[in-house]
């Protein structure tokens, strides 16, 4: 077992009014939304040349990401590089740091206090902020990763006209940890086994292995169970809007049979797969050197295949 790997994967798992012009005629404005604990801090990044856009909510994976898609695991710029390549195909994005992290950390009081709908209701206050601006044409959610739950919870609530799951998992975050593990390290995954069955039945765990301390570390306990509650496949069953399910074959940690699984679940569904495509949205093979670099390359840019594939989808 590399203990670098295991580390990585964990890193990826624990893993918010000045208006300037870029070269592809795009107004970028820094946005703030107010909660009852302090403010979100986001960018909406608008095509100049249409008049009433459609807008895409994107919402960042798991672990402190950042509104440009960074976070401990490394500097790429994914969801940035998405934003500026859908401005340019005249659709506008919003974009957030997410609660406790980067600009917006004095959102969040303490770790102890956050909970899976903590992230959800965010992203609810971001739908309604952009209904309430009255310029753009519809309202798509775009979740990544962890961030593709989230949407589906938030679009549940309504005032959504479109949802995009990129890399989203189809199984509840527990046996996405086990079969991580388990690629890892089929000793630790057993060991971690009871651990996670507990904590999916709500009860907060005094014992479990120290390599997974990390991962199961008290304050954070909370915040897993009640993410833990939630299988994908049921949540996406609700929508009633159109689905766009997009997954890259090379991603190390969501697989193309988590796509299917989302798929399957809704007549409402399209389903996109992007060959050479990993976890955040670079063009790369197999190689596993090569996967880890990305996501600590800040100048690659994001497959050409997602841009068309979403650009198609909105509009």
């Amino acid at each position: 077992m590399s203990m670098k790997k295991v580390m990585f994967h964990f890193l990826c798992l624990l893993s918010f009014f000045t208006v300037s012009t870029s070269s592809f005629a795009q107004a970028e404005e820094k946005v703030t939304l107010k909660t009852d604990s302090g403010e979100i801090y986001g960018t909406l990044l608008t095509p100049k040349s249409e008049q009433k856009p459609p807008v895409v909510l994107l919402i960042a994976g798991s672990g402190p990401t950042d509104r440009d898609g960074n976070s401990v695991a490394g500097k790429n710029n994914s969801l940035k590089f998405l934003a500026e390549a859908l401005a340019a195909e005249g659709i506008a994005t919003l974009r957030y740091d997410k609660r406790g992290i980067a600009e917006s950390h004095g959102a969040l009081d303490s770790v102890q206090n956050l909970r899976f709908d903590t992230w959800v209701e965010d992203a609810k206050g971001w739908v309604a902020w952009l209904t309430a601006r009255n310029q753009f044409s519809s309202v798509t959610i775009a979740g990544h990763s962890q961030g593709a739950l989230v949407g589906i919870m938030a679009a549940q609530a309504g005032h959504v006209d479109k949802y995009i799951s990129i890399a989203g998992a189809g199984e509840p975050i527990n046996k996405v940890l086990e079969k991580q593990l388990m690629a890892n390290s089929p000793e630790l995954a057993a060991s971690a086994r009871p651990v996670l069955d507990s904590m999916s039945q709500g009860h907060l765990v005094e014992k479990f292995p120290p390599m997974l301390a990390m991962l199961f570390n008290k304050p954070t306990q909370p915040f897993l169970i009640s993410w833990m509650k939630y299988n994908p496949v049921v949540e996406l069953s609700k929508l009633t809007i159109p689905i766009l399910i997009i997954q890259g074959t090379t991603d190390l940690q969501v697989k193309v049979e988590d796509a299917q699984k989302l798929q399957k679940a809704n007549p409402n569904t399209q389903l996109l797969i992007i060959d050479q495509m990993n976890h955040v949205l670079k063009n790369v093979s197999d190689n596993l050197t090569e996967n880890y670099e990305s996501y600590r390359n800040p100048n690659l840019p994001v497959k050409d295949e997602l841009v068309r594939g979403i650009v198609d989808f909105v509009k």
